[in-house]
């Protein structure tokens, strides 16, 4: 590419470690993107009340992403724009993941939702989003302010089974992907990281063949197509890789400092 003017990276399983932290190398790294005239941002399954903590560690200074593209956010974390799921959908997803016994979760843009306080991935989830969740007898009243429901289990293979009958049964009506492998997202329809990519790129500024992805799970491919360059983590699977230009080190290893350092400082130029 010609010229790289903004880089956009996932977040969990590619910018933070396993731990959730942002490592002193990162920090580095962002600075020396910021240095070169290079801006970044973040596209992230997460909520946008749960990337106040990157947005402040990083000096992130343009609008971010939450909800896999589904919430346009201010850096500020102000919802610019927001698309949720239709109410009737949200219903019958509920209904579909209680069917399949998984825990579930919805969010709005403020607030996160749940009726189990010590179910899977709770405590997990608090110190990922830095938020606890409210809990609720019943998702009823909520369901119009549905921007993502999560559908949790432990059962990595099941769930990854049950990804599949979602996206069968709700075909266009909403977009099901899995953000982690114990997590199912379903988000409105049409909204993947790619709608993300294409949405902030002319808010900041910057062409689409002038901006680098960086991301680690099946989400984040959409978001590879849209990008003149792409990187996948170390830790992606083999599937994953395939869809990226290059691959860095895993998250665990400073897997995204390494491929500012290796692949996109060098192609910046002076």
């Amino acid at each position: 590419m010609d010229r790289i003017a903004l880089v956009i990276s996932d977040v969990d399983g590619t910018l933070v470690t396993t731990q959730k932290r942002v490592t002193e190398r990162t920090r580095a790294a962002v600075a020396a993107l910021h240095a070169r005239g290079i801006r970044f941002t973040v596209v992230s399954s997460r909520p946008p009340f749960g990337l106040r903590m990157l947005v402040e560690a990083l000096g992130i200074t343009t609008p971010v992403a939450a909800f896999n593209g589904g919430a346009i956010a201010s850096p500020a974390l102000q919802i610019l724009e927001q698309r949720r799921i239709a109410p009737d959908v949200a219903r019958e997803i509920v209904a579909f993941l209680e069917a399949k016994r998984v825990g579930v979760w919805l969010f709005t843009g403020e607030e996160w939702l749940t009726r189990d306080l010590g179910g899977a991935h709770v405590s997990h989830e608090t110190i990922t989003v830095q938020q606890r969740p409210r809990v609720v007898e019943s998702f009823d009243g909520l369901l119009d302010q549905a921007g993502k429901i999560v559908g949790v289990s432990n059962d990595f293979a099941r769930l990854e089974a049950i990804e599949g009958e979602a996206r069968a049964h709700f075909a266009t009506r909403v977009t099901a992907v899995r953000s982690q492998p114990y997590y199912l997202d379903f988000v409105a329809p049409g909204v993947d990281k790619g709608l993300a990519v294409r949405e902030l790129t002319p808010m900041i500024g910057v062409e689409l063949s002038e901006v680098v992805t960086l991301g680690d799970m099946e989400n984040d491919v959409p978001m590879f197509r849209q990008a003149g360059f792409s990187i996948a983590m170390g830790n992606a699977s083999d599937a994953v890789k395939q869809q990226a230009q290059e691959t860095t080190l895993t998250n665990d290893e400073d897997g995204f400092a390494a491929a500012v350092e290796r692949f996109i400082l060098p192609r910046a130029g002076a």
